[in-house]
């Protein structure tokens, strides 16, 4: 038996319309299906596969499914060529109203991180790795 590919990730969304452009904006572009308007694909570069499905269609394929209370239990996270990028779209998010989690800041961990909520309140976070020589010490950047 061949072992499995996890090359998929399938978000369950309130307005499919507001999803796609939230993704959109971090080039994530989507396809409707015709026949399922309550479901959408998208490739992304690095060859994973991003889903939307709405409640109701997730509902309807999935027996029992309820929707998840609380805050985001799962953060998406996108890499950028530079830390300017990071704050740059942290900054175009933020101006189109999408709510900021954590500004852009230098992480002990060698990254500039922040983090946003998309329409439906999943929580993504934005990177970039910074050059060696500015990578801050642990207790610097908390």
């Amino acid at each position: 038996m061949m072992s499995p590919t996890m090359n998929t990730i399938d978000l369950i969304v309130t307005d499919m319309e507001a999803a796609i452009a939230f993704y959109g904006r971090l080039d994530v572009h989507f396809k409707v299906d015709p026949q399922y308007p309550d479901h959408a694909d998208g490739d992304l570069a690095n060859g994973m596969h991003l889903m939307l499905d709405t409640a109701g269609f997730r509902g309807s394929t999935t027996p029992g499914w309820t929707e998840p209370a609380g805050g985001p239990r799962t953060f998406l996270a996108f890499e950028f060529g530079a830390p300017a990028d990071v704050d740059a779209k942290y900054a175009e998010l933020t101006e189109a109203g999408y709510e900021g989690l954590r500004e852009p800041w230098d992480a002990f961990w060698g990254m500039r991180y922040s983090s946003v909520l998309d329409a439906d309140g999943n929580g993504v976070d934005l990177y970039a790795r910074l050059p060696e020589e500015t990578v801050p010490c642990r207790e610097e950047s908390r």
